[in-house]
């Protein structure tokens, strides 16, 4: 246990849970999803969602690495031999997720030099889907498009060559430098586009609230899903993280710090952006609802019109929003990246170099899919199936299996009270056993009803049963493959815990 990688200090595994957790999802959808579900009023169910399903679950997940050290597929296997299955359908999950994560950073970093001479002109979605990534209809690949290519080779460079560095000499490095800078750019942000005409127009229309909404399922399912996808939970990434801290860590506070530090920053990117495009609103004489979009339309369409019409230098308003998205995906793109590089480090007993160039490499190489010109589609797609529900489906079938089928809520809350200053109480055992399996089974079937039900985007059927439920299903079956396989490090012997 001694031998395994740590934290150099408690600010640095905090700064990297957080670098995790705030993410481009952050910017970009927590504002619409605050702003179409009841504006001010949804801050109460985010709040609530928050506490009874974010924090605890949270919770769980530090205390888990912490208390079985190791990643995913490991801790579970810990646990119980029958369930390592779980924490490789999570690994591969993430897996899929940064294989397309990693082009959305190259976008980011090639519009924040497009900014300095706002290249994407005044139609600034034709030049997204026609100049830029030159779309073509879905299903189709294209050829690859240089300026996507280039700046997602920079990418996987950065992003490796900080894993290479390992925990302490890479990772927290790293988060050292991107969330201190992240915050200075985005306040610099904020700052500037509250002083701008019209900011008030885009608050009041994100904050005013309409309580009639608090009664709507649908809001509370918004809620939770945002708690639920923002924090970075479920899908192996705090159970890996958390493995490296010290023996003696106070788990439960550094949840808390760790939950409230992403909301914060969502509250944060809310004010900026909705400041940003009541200004827009003002400009152009719309009101805020034909302004305002969602997802990858928001952050490269949407805002560069708004940075055309900023007085002053708009260039530099630009670099700032698009260099704050390269810096929160990068954070989140390596904590993603690790989730598969331990599973494999452990589970084939190789260097972490070797983990490294292996697992990364051939996500680096997947990625070149979504560099094509039919990349957007593709990565729309896999996105919509693998994170959104896949991400909800893992997490369900893991506080299940947790709280309902190995019953652990009570020993792990004896574990992580001796342990935190902050002690969790029934509210944590409550939390776990029944509201969030509850919501989140009402969350999921809806979910799935949905994309049974409805062609999502409009995409053909053929291509959605292709990218979206065969590449999900692949995600399982890869997690049940690789439980076959024997370990060769024979950690899984250790530390296992006396029933």
């Amino acid at each position: 246990m001694e031998n395994r990688s740590q934290w150099g200090t408690r600010a640095g595994f905090i700064l990297a849970a957080v670098g995790s957790a705030v993410g481009l999802g952050n910017i970009w959808r927590f504002p619409y999803v605050a702003y179409d579900n009841g504006g001010g009023a949804f801050f109460l169910p985010y709040l609530i969602a928050l506490l009874t399903a974010g924090i605890p679950i949270l919770i769980m997940e530090f205390t888990l690495g912490h208390r079985y050290r190791g990643s995913a597929p490991l801790v579970f296997r810990k646990m119980n031999k029958k369930a390592e299955w779980l924490g490789w359908w999570q690994v591969f999950i993430a897996f899929i997720i940064s294989t397309y994560y990693a082009v959305i950073i190259a976008w980011a970093m090639a519009y924040a030099i497009f900014s300095f001479n706002l290249s994407w002109g005044n139609d600034t979605a034709g030049f997204l889907t026609g100049d830029y990534l030159k779309l073509v209809d879905a299903g189709q690949f294209g050829s690859l498009v240089p300026s996507v290519l280039i700046p997602l080779i920079i990418v996987w460079v950065l992003v490796l060559g900080t894993l290479f560095k390992g925990v302490r000499k890479g990772i927290e490095v790293a988060n050292k430098i991107f969330i201190p800078t992240l915050l200075v750019l985005f306040l610099i942000i904020v700052i500037r586009a509250v002083t701008l005409d019209g900011a008030l127009q885009g608050l009041n229309a994100m904050f005013q609230p309409d309580w009639s909404q608090i009664a709507n399922a649908d809001v509370w399912i918004a809620a939770y899903g945002q708690i639920f996808f923002s924090l970075s939970i479920c899908f192996a990434i705090m159970i890996t993280y958390s493995s490296y801290l010290p023996k003696k860590s106070d788990i439960n506070n550094n949840a808390f710090i760790a939950g409230f530090s992403n909301s914060s920053f969502e509250l944060l990117a809310g004010i900026g952006v909705f400041s940003a495009i009541g200004f827009m609103a003002n400009t152009t004489g719309q009101p805020v609802e034909e302004v305002v979009n969602s997802g990858v339309l928001l952050a490269f369409a949407v805002f560069p019109e708004i940075i055309n019409q900023i007085p002053g230098i708009p260039g530099l308003f630009g670099f700032l929003f698009f260099a704050s998205l390269v810096l929160a995906g990068m954070s989140s793109l390596i904590s993603i990246c690790e989730t598969y590089i331990a599973a494999f480090q452990e589970k084939f007993n190789i260097s972490r170099t070797k983990a490294v160039a292996i697992g990364g490499g051939l996500s680096a190489v997947i990625s070149l899919v979504y560099a094509t010109q039919g990349g957007l589609n593709f990565l729309d797609t896999v996105d919509h199936f693998v994170l959104s529900m896949g991400v909800g489906l893992a997490g369900l079938v893991e506080v299940i299996v947790i709280a309902w089928v190995l019953r652990k809520v009570k020993n792990l809350q004896e574990y992580n009270n001796a342990l935190s200053d902050i002690k969790v109480g029934s509210w944590w055992v409550i939390c776990l056993t029944v509201i969030t399996p509850i919501l989140m089974t009402f969350m999921m079937a809806q979910s799935i009803y949905t994309d049974l039900t409805e062609q999502y985007s409009g995409y053909p059927w053929s291509f959605l049963i292709i990218c979206g439920w065969i590449m999900l299903a692949l995600t399982l079956i890869a997690g049940f493959i690789f439980t076959s396989v024997k370990w060769k490090s024979g950690l899984e012997k250790q530390d296992k815990e006396v029933s």
